[in-house]
């Protein structure tokens, strides 16, 4: 799954984003400059997250964005990595809802999406891929984590 990443430029590092919606935006441009979503998924899951809470907050440290299967703006079936060095949180009050780690789905084939949660579960079972994906800085360390446990 992380060699997908890599080799769909699926991927983007950055220090930092201003607030949560800023980092939900961020998290969606590799997914936008490919086509795979328009402009409007970003805000769609924006407003979702305003409307149900941080619900995309799945464990400490990680973020899962999406809207909803087949989403307007939504062309393929895809997973983006990003990792921010400074944590954004999604509730000052709960820091259990701070987020490091993001997975942003995008999906108008169910039978694919399916495929892609199985494997993104693999990673997302394993402590010790978190871990490592916590201090990867570089496409080439998501690489060695692929080949170290994924493989």
């Amino acid at each position: 799954m992380l060699r997908n990443f890599v080799e769909n430029h699926h991927v983007k590092f950055a220090e930092r984003a201003q607030d949560w919606k800023d980092a939900i935006r961020m998290s969606c441009e590799v997914l936008e400059a490919d086509g795979t979503v328009e402009a409007n998924y970003k805000e769609d899951i924006i407003r979702c997250v305003e409307e149900y809470g941080p619900y995309i907050v799945i464990v400490p440290n990680v973020a899962m964005p999406h809207s909803q299967e087949c989403a307007k703006g939504v062309h393929k079936t895809a997973i983006a990595f990003m990792k921010l060095e400074e944590p954004v949180s999604f509730d000052p009050e709960d820091p259990e809802k701070d987020a490091v780690l993001f997975f942003t789905l995008a999906s108008c084939n169910p039978e694919q999406h399916l495929e892609n949660m199985a494997k993104l579960s693999e990673v997302l079972g394993s402590e010790e891929v978190l871990n490592e994906l916590m201090n990867a800085k570089t496409e080439e360390d998501l690489l060695e984590i692929q080949k170290k446990y994924l493989d």
